[in-house]
């Protein structure tokens, strides 16, 4: 284990997990028993458009009911927000242990580790690398250390899962001395592959599972990764989240001279070039209408068909890219909101790689699966709806009862 691993021991009191993912727009909490198995309290506070919106479900929801979350734009006061709701200052909802998903782990945290100053400050230096993600991700840890100074907390890193990529996976036609500063392929959405790399083998049994397989992540993040042996071996974002495949909002992979062409125009900055590349581009800036699939599927604009054919054609292309790096194909995984909850557009990408013997089941894609390949297709496909909390819960429970490493599926 990296960076301050370690554990509040066996005589930890006891208590909830309470997981958090601190996003660019949204705040995505649940609540796990303190062995990270029974989830007793999951929602979010969505920042994204129009006033906060909070939603909770499970058994602990009711005392968030009736509640209105703060203003947009500051994630400690929607932290404090959230613990005050649960009554965790006086008892109501007693903490053992919080965990965090922390997008951008660099080279050096490859495991689950306990949160201190040094390590806040070591990550601190990655916020370039994840601007949009990182610094709300550590925002959270540093509110919730003000709530709760004596609190274990565990941050669990999106890159990861992707440390098992092999060297030459990991590195970019760049000059060496560049390479060795670190700029090479991180790879992100690493707590999703490894909760699809857990269930997998449930579903399309283990000897698939550990063969060829990509599973794609698909939603207003997207990307693709290859396995071999439920480990990642290639996967399509990069030194940055802005990498790989057509997403929401972000561009993905483009020529790096239009970047130069964006920097040359007269009044361009880096950080309105990064502005366009992220924030307007992907599915909204090629439809002028939306980042939301379910809206652009309910239009009849031919902008919004042409994002909607753009984005499973860069998918579909991304996907058998990725053959390259297995030497074929035996299963294919969807997951992330987009691929577990858009059945047109998982048609859209399999009819782009039916020779690779991906065909789908109609009826079986439109109830959502979990197995959606048509009887006797040579390739398994299978529809995994995302669970990062549950990655982290167990991480979490692992280094609460001081266990080198971390717990089974976690990265």
């Amino acid at each position: 284990m990296s960076g301050e691993a370690g554990a509040a021991g066996p005589d930890a009191p006891a208590g909830h997990i309470l997981v958090v993912n601190a996003g660019s727009s949204s705040l995505k909490f649940a609540l796990f028993g303190r062995e990270g198995e029974e989830r007793q309290l999951a929602g979010a506070i969505d920042f994204g458009t129009g006033p906060p919106r909070l939603s909770a479900s499970g058994p602990l929801a009711d005392r968030l009911q009736g509640r209105a979350p703060p203003p947009a734009g500051d994630m400690a006061a929607a932290v404090a927000f959230l613990l005050e709701a649960l009554g965790v200052a006086d008892g109501q909802t007693p903490l053992c242990a919080a965990g965090h998903r922390i997008v951008h782990g660099g080279a050096e945290f490859d495991a689950p580790v306990r949160l201190g100053p040094d390590t806040l400050d070591r990550l601190d230096a990655l916020v370039p690398l994840a601007p949009a993600h990182q610094p709300q991700n550590l925002a959270a840890v540093r509110a919730l250390f003000a709530f709760c100074p004596g609190l274990l907390q565990v941050g669990c890193f999106d890159t990861a899962f992707h440390r098992t990529m092999p060297a030459l996976a990991r590195r970019f036609p760049i000059p060496r001395a560049l390479h060795g500063e670190g700029l090479e392929r991180y790879g992100f959405h690493g707590l999703s592959y490894a909760h699809l790399a857990d269930v997998l083998p449930g579903l399309v049994g283990a000897a698939a599972a550990r063969g060829r397989v990509v599973a794609a992540h698909l939603g207003s993040g997207a990307s693709l990764c290859a396995m071999h042996g439920l480990s990642s071996v290639a996967t399509t974002m990069g030194l940055t989240a802005l990498d790989g495949l057509m997403m929401g909002t972000r561009c993905g992979s483009i020529d790096p001279g239009l970047v130069l062409h964006l920097l040359r125009r007269p009044g361009a900055s880096a950080e309105s070039v990064e502005a366009l590349l992220g924030r307007e581009s992907g599915l909204l800036g090629v439809s002028g209408l939306s980042a939301d699939l379910r809206v652009l599927e309910a239009s009849d604009a031919p902008e919004a068909e042409e994002a909607l054919a753009l984005f499973a054609l860069v998918a579909a292309r991304g996907i058998a890219a990725l053959t390259a790096d297995l030497g074929g194909l035996d299963v294919l995984a969807f997951t992330g909101g987009i691929g577990a909850n858009g059945p047109a557009m998982r048609a859209r990408i399999a009819a782009r790689l039916e020779h690779l013997g991906v065909v789908l089941d109609p009826d079986a894609n439109a109830a959502g699966g979990p197995r959606i390949e048509a009887p006797g297709a040579p390739v398994a496909v299978a529809v995994v709806p995302a669970d990062e909390e549950a990655v982290i819960a167990r991480a979490t429970a692992a280094v609460l009862a001081g266990q080198e490493g971390s717990a089974p599926g976690a990265p």
